[in-house]
């Protein structure tokens, strides 16, 4: 199977690496988080040198919401513009991002880049700032935040790694993966875009950025399969997937698999419909021990190899 090429478009964004000394604030751009599961995500923080806060509104109840539109918008601007903040996280998902992603202070962004580290719902805000800044930012966190336990180790040390160094990161597909049955072969190259399938096809019209070359990432939870055959009825028929490099299929969690057709029947047959090379099986999304993964980097998907490599830096000939 052959890839389209990237397009050529502005700049890149990559933000500066964190070093020890360096703040991070957690924001709260959706749901009400658990406030002891973020204590223990910044107590992991604070034991890599950073210096953490927190936005005024980050464990604020509003409804479903963590504080009103214009009070989750305010921590989310007021961290983009805080010279002193050098990377924001949010709490957790849920729900909510997508009413505000469109507000969000886009010109802070491209006068200090900073990475918004989150996943789920945050894919929203992901997608807008690819598609108005072209920012690097990071889809996933320290896992365990919004899910009730622990940060994985091994996640932690990936996640640290991304924030702190320019490595390339290379993610192996696991066999025991249920959209690891979804594999096809060849080679891709381009820029890992997508997330949370819900949250992609949200963004579809407004805050869904040029898909043409890239690799499309996908992951889900708990969706009826009438969904996800909605959505990705939606966005392929709209055109927003014409002209992908590749497609990253991730963890679809909360599925009855026993079901028939199952979901993996239904992503089967719209993603081959494409007629690009596809990777499933890739540790990312809510799924067990799922790993952080850079939102909007140059990335090689090998089907054969079953591997998913993310270049830790720009290159000098691309964009």
């Amino acid at each position: 199977m052959e890839s389209h090429p990237a397009p050529r478009s502005e700049a890149v964004l990559r933000p500066p690496k964190l070093q020890a000394g360096d703040r991070v604030r957690f924001v709260s751009p959706a749901s009400t988080p658990d406030r002891d599961a973020v204590m223990r995500a910044a107590g992991v923080l604070e034991s890599w040198g950073l210096l953490v806060d927190f936005g005024p509104h980050a464990f604020h109840k509003w409804g479903y919401l963590a504080g009103t539109d214009e009070q989750r918008l305010s921590d989310l601007n007021d961290a983009f513009r805080d010279p002193q903040v050098r990377t924001i996280f949010a709490t957790r998902g849920g729900k909510g991002s997508y009413r505000i992603a469109d507000g969000i202070d886009f010109e802070a962004v491209r006068r200090d880049p900073k990475p918004l580290v989150g996943f789920s719902d945050i894919t929203i805000l992901h997608l807008a700032l690819w598609k108005q800044c072209r920012l690097v930012c990071i889809a996933g966190g320290l896992m365990g935040d919004s899910l009730g336990g622990p940060p994985g180790e091994t996640n932690s040390a990936l996640l640290r790694r991304l924030l702190t160094c320019e490595d390339d990161i290379v993610l192996e597909a696991r066999p025991e993966e249920p959209t690891h049955a979804l594999t096809t072969h060849g080679m891709a190259r381009g820029r890992l875009i997508g997330g949370n399938l819900e949250l992609v096809a949200t963004a579809a019209g407004w805050s869904l950025p040029d898909l043409r070359g890239a690799i499309l990432m996908l992951e889900a939870i708990s969706l009826h399969r009438g969904q996800v055959d909605r959505n990705l009825t939606m966005l392929r028929k709209a055109g927003h997937l014409d002209g992908l490099a590749g497609i990253a299929v991730g963890q679809f969690t909360g599925f009855d698999l026993k079901l028939r057709p199952s979901v993996i029947d239904i992503l089967r047959d719209h993603l081959r419909r494409l007629d690009v090379p596809i990777l499933g099986g890739l540790p990312v999304g809510h799924g067990e021990r799922a790993l952080s993964i850079p939102h909007g980097a140059m990335a090689t998907l090998d089907a054969s190899a079953q591997t998913l490599t993310i270049l830790g830096r720009e290159e000098q000939t691309e964009d």
